[in-house]
């Protein structure tokens, strides 16, 4: 599964949104320190729900700390200022995709360094970016996409019995 790496998010709704899908997907969540939020926030537990317990999450000290785990895995750089879209990229089953600050981003000393592991989501012109979550929710399931979304069902259930498609099959 690919790994979501927030690096010092600031608003814990964001950041439980993000720990609700990571949990809902299986992807385990790092998050790199300094954080804007207490992980006891009230407002981070509740946008999370009750999917705390299934979480899968590490928590780093600093960026010095976590950064030595992307030498041993692939990783993606999210940002509005890279230079090609996310849909272009192959991701492996076990990336790193790492997001910053909802207010700054990652650090542009770290996109100029790594250009190629940069990438953006398309949007229209003049808008600074789009809520963290979002962001993270669209990318991770590109890349679980290109996968066939492993250990997810992809079936539903309306009113007790399987959901029929248009052929009137299951």
């Amino acid at each position: 599964m690919p790994h979501i790496v927030l690096v010092e998010p600031e608003i814990p709704q964001n950041t439980g949104n993000i720990s609700r899908t990571c949990a809902a997907t299986g992807c385990p969540l790092h998050l790199v320190k300094p954080l804007g939020f207490s992980l006891a926030d009230k407002y981070l537990k509740r946008a999370g729900l009750d999917y705390w317990p299934l979480l899968d999450l590490t928590v780093y000290d600093s960026f010095d700390a976590f950064w030595p785990l992307c030498r041993e895995r692939r990783f993606w750089l999210l940002s509005t200022k890279a230079p090609r879209a996310y849909t272009e990229a192959a991701f492996a089953p076990d990336d790193f995709l790492l997001f910053g600050r909802e207010t700054a981003g990652l650090p542009e000393t770290l996109l100029r360094a790594h250009p190629d592991r940069a990438l953006r989501i398309p949007m229209r012109p003049g808008l600074r970016s789009l809520n963290l979550s979002n962001s993270v929710a669209i990318v991770l399931f590109e890349a679980l996409r290109q996968h066939g979304f492993p250990g997810l069902t992809g079936e539903g259930d309306i009113g007790g019995r399987p959901v029929e498609g248009p052929d009137g099959n299951p």
